[in-house]
């Protein structure tokens, strides 16, 4: 009777050893896409912070706008302050997909 302890474990062929790499690859894939998708949200969060931010600090200068020169002041303040919460959000995008490639 021969001992079961005393046989070599059974190889993997090589084809199973390839495809164990592959998986690997897939599953590293796969947190790397969850990974960037979680920080673009971020992104996209504070995007939409720094829009809220900048609306009510328009408002808020509107209403205590003693002219329209100021009044005109606030809504251009207002819109310059979207437009680099935008511009953020979008270079963590773009620096993020640069950095994929």
């Amino acid at each position: 009777m021969e001992e079961l302890g005393s046989s070599p474990p059974p190889q993997q062929p090589a084809s199973a050893a390839a495809t164990s790499t592959t998986n690997n690859r897939k599953e590293e894939s796969v947190v790397s896409r969850m990974k960037k998708g979680c920080i673009s949200f971020g992104a996209s969060l504070q995007e939409g912070f720094g829009f809220f931010k900048a609306s009510l600090f328009g408002l808020t200068k509107k209403m205590t706008a003693r002219n329209d020169k100021e009044a005109t002041e606030a809504d251009l303040q207002t819109a310059k302050m979207q437009v680099e919460a935008t511009d953020a959000a979008e270079d963590i995008k773009k620096r993020l997909h640069d950095k994929s490639n």
